[in-house]
């Protein structure tokens, strides 16, 4: 099995743990960043998209400018951009980069986030519309014949796109836990999204998705890609201390923001969240902080499960075996970012991936299993 590692994109130096407020980007951080997620070995780095942040399309092209390999996956989400300009937009940035786009389906996990932007469809419409954007993308990049659309959410006359993916299509994922994105994301993504739960319940998505990609013709599933915060140290002691500052920061944060009269990060950190995906972290979390072999579910406690939050702690080797146990159930792709942004991407770089890449390769070698073994500079991980 082929395992590719995803990082995410920081255009500055603001972090969970010590945030700038109103940081914009800055230029030479975004660069290099992006060049230590690829020196680190990292395949894909995502655009995050939010209400009120950064173009992701603008800071992909970016990055493909001063990298060689790794590959943008942009967020987007069908309310703010019609599907036939994101076709030729998609393409665009694929043949820039020579062929190293993606694109990552956000439905919309909140009807407060969502009518920001304007959009008051409920989630049941926003994943109907979900699939019919997918379908139109892999209409326009198949052939440059023009075509009509009447559909539920779109409709267009002799559309035709004359700007061709480099490799005839462009990889699609799509996220959530829910019914809905199982249902659109198993029949249509190749890239399936979750977020970090205990060995027994992501085994129980995988098979989730694989029946709705069953129930829709498929005779392959999406690959899945599975979400984590490593908090890494030398020893399973300088670990767990890393992880209780990380958690009394991510706390006093957190409580700042539910502090606020109002505003988006009071939102974020109060009340019930809507989406699915939140819900399950919140209740993996209600029985326990700590499950398997390294999950630590206690950040997202902290902090209402506001997007990928459960963490794997340890040695390098025991987060690189926690890592393979999730490789051993189906997850192909897996996404890590820490809260000490570049520096986390430098240490996963120098300890970590290559670790699970030894792993993979002794079994793809003698057919075996073997033991995860530490890579010396071990001393320079940071405590």
């Amino acid at each position: 099995m082929t395992v590719e590692f995803i990082s995410l994109t920081y255009p500055n130096a603001s972090t969970e743990l010590n945030p700038i407020p109103g940081a914009q980007i800055d230029r030479k951080h975004l660069i290099r960043y992006a060049r230590a997620v690829e020196d680190a070995g990292f395949d894909y780095t995502l655009q995050p998209y939010g209400s009120s942040s950064f173009d992701p399309f603008v800071t992909a092209t970016t990055l493909t400018q001063h990298t060689e390999r790794v590959k943008p996956i942009v967020a987007l989400r069908p309310n703010n951009i019609h599907p036939t300009y994101a076709a030729k937009t998609l393409a665009t940035l694929d043949q820039v980069s020579d062929g190293r786009a993606a694109v990552h389906f956000i439905s919309g996990g909140s009807d407060a986030e969502q009518a920001r932007e304007g959009d008051f469809l409920d989630k049941a419409q926003r994943y109907s519309r979900t699939e019919e954007y997918i379908r139109i993308l892999r209409r326009a990049w198949e052939s440059p014949d023009a075509f009509d659309w009447d559909g539920e959410h779109y409709r267009f006359s002799d559309f035709s796109n004359g700007v061709r993916p480099v490799n005839g299509s462009i990889p699609i994922s799509v996220g959530g836990s829910s019914d809905e994105a199982y249902r659109v994301g198993g029949a249509l993504g190749d890239i399936f999204g979750l977020w970090g739960e205990p060995l027994r319940e992501t085994q129980e998505q995988i098979d989730r998705i694989g029946e709705s990609a069953a129930a829709a013709g498929r005779a392959d599933r999406p690959r899945v890609w599975v979400t984590f915060r490593p908090i890494i140290a030398p020893t399973e002691e300088l670990a767990w201390e890393k992880a209780a500052t990380v958690l009394d920061a991510l706390n006093r944060n957190t409580a700042a923001a539910s502090a606020a009269p109002s505003g988006r990060q009071k939102d974020r950190y109060t009340g019930s969240p809507q989406n699915v995906g939140s819900q399950r972290l919140l209740d993996i979390a209600s029985r326990g902080e700590r499950h398997d072999r390294a999950l630590w579910t206690a950040p997202a406690a902290a902090t209402n499960a506001a997007g990928a939050s459960t963490a794997l702690v340890g040695t390098p080797e025991t987060v690189a075996a926690a890592i393979l146990d999730y490789v051993d159930l189906g997850a192909e792709l897996i996404s890590i970012r820490g809260y000490d942004n570049l520096n986390d991407v430098i240490d996963y770089g120098r300890h970590l991936l290559p670790l699970v890449r030894q792993e993979l390769a002794h079994r793809e070698a003698t057919g075996r299993r073997g033991e995860v073994v530490a890579q010396p500079p071990l001393e320079g991980v940071a405590a």
